[in-house]
């Protein structure tokens, strides 16, 4: 009982940092846990995240998404697509995260916390996708907006100045179509490690071939390394 009143405390004074007060609490109880707590308090029917991170993600696409139509009339659509994928891609979001300090309050489980799971850049990312989301179910759509946009408007602007992180997936995607060629397909070619500390092996094809491989932390980080890498060869071959 003592252990819960605890973690009702923490929440709480999460909450002010968040700058959102939850009707349901429970909510955002469930947007910090972390799969590998769930999994480890299994009789406790603890729920982890993962769900309300693929409501999250699309909740977050949207918002940017209109955010910079209505914003940037003038852009084209390849270059709304470019700027929406550096805003919302994990090392953005993570970056975020630290900043508010969210990591302190996850629940991790005993094998995430010992490999530093409350600074990985997947568990960040994934944990501010399910915050938004537990935002979107508890207060709708004008309170998630308003959220989004004060921790990303910053980060949205300096993707239009061109300055932040690169996403080698859309430069790659870009740099094929310009030849007039067909899109490129991402496969994972192997998972290694416990479900607390895993790295997943991502190969990048076109027209059957493989044209760059790289590793992560998570699928997203390894697909962005495998295009890297095949940008690197390309423009190696170019040079």
């Amino acid at each position: 009982m003592k252990k819960k009143q605890e973690l009702i405390s923490k929440l709480k004074a999460f909450q002010d940092i968040l700058k959102y007060t939850f009707n349901d609490i429970e909510l955002l109880k469930t947007a910090c846990t972390h799969s590998s707590y769930a999994h480890e308090n299994k009789e406790s029917s603890i729920v982890s995240n993962e769900r309300l991170e693929f409501l999250g993600d699309s909740v977050l696409s949207l918002i940017v998404s209109e955010y910079i139509f209505k914003n940037y009339p003038k852009l084209p659509e390849g270059e709304l697509t470019k700027i929406r994928a550096s805003v919302v891609c994990e090392a953005s979001l993570a970056q975020c995260t630290k900043r508010i300090g969210v990591g302190k309050y996850l629940l991790l489980g005993k094998g995430e916390e010992l490999t530093g799971g409350r600074e990985r850049i997947s568990i960040l990312s994934d944990a501010f996708e399910a915050i938004l989301a537990a935002i979107y179910l508890d207060g709708g759509m004008d309170e998630a907006r308003r959220w989004v946009l004060e921790q990303l408007e910053d980060t949205i602007k300096a993707a239009v100045a061109g300055n932040i992180f690169k996403d080698y997936k859309t430069e790659l995607q870009e740099l094929i179509q310009k030849n007039g060629e067909e899109k490129i397909k991402y496969e994972i070619i192997d998972v290694s490690g416990p479900d607390h500390n895993k790295n997943f092996y991502v190969k990048v094809m076109h027209n059957g071939r493989t044209i760059g491989k790289g590793s992560g932390r998570s699928k997203k980080e390894a697909e962005q390394n495998a295009a890297r890498c095949a940008l690197e060869s390309i423009n190696g071959l170019n040079n």
